[in-house]
């Protein structure tokens, strides 16, 4: 009997199809330049489980960059939590032996990842003159009443702002 439901996974927000692991797989496995990479990226997203399972805590933020002979290449964002995961090393280093890594030494590398604070657009319309006239007339042709005092002011502060 076959399932009512599709065996694939949607996207939520654009509801769309998601791919799935093995279809990402499939696709290097096929690839004749990206195949070689493919044990690799294996290896290293292992490494990563295992790292974060040995140091939860600090391993967040850091992040598996390479496994070269015995030597485990990892990055850190600062140089507080390299601090700190440097302090770990040897609790990390028999976690890994004792998973069956062959890991002699670690190298822990300082990767900056620069920020780059984007400002907000400022929102303002451009008015034409005729609008300006038409909010500045109706300004002027307001009752002097409290009800229309904070109207007013808005419709200064408008004008001030889109003088030209």
């Amino acid at each position: 009997m076959q399932s009512p439901h599709p065996t694939y996974r949607l996207n939520v927000k654009r509801g769309k199809k998601m791919a799935q692991t093995n279809e990402i797989a499939s696709f290097l496995r096929h690839n004749d330049k990206l195949s070689p990479l493919l044990p690799t990226v294996k290896r290293n997203i292992s490494l990563q489980k295992e790292c974060r399972t040995a140091l939860p805590a600090i391993f967040d933020a850091c992040e598996v960059l390479n496994l070269n002979e015995d030597q485990l290449v990892m990055s850190t964002p600062n140089a507080s939590i390299a601090a700190k995961l440097k302090q770990q090393l040897p609790k990390l280093q028999a976690h890994l032996q004792q998973r069956g890594w062959q890991i002699n030494a670690i190298k822990i590398k300082v990767q900056v990842k620069r920020m780059v604070d984007k400002p907000e657009p400022v929102k303002q319309a451009l008015l034409t003159g005729s609008a300006l006239c038409a909010f500045e007339e109706l300004r002027n042709n307001l009752d002097a009443t409290p009800q229309n005092e904070g109207l007013k002011a808005a419709l200064s502060r408008l004008l001030s702002r889109n003088q030209r």
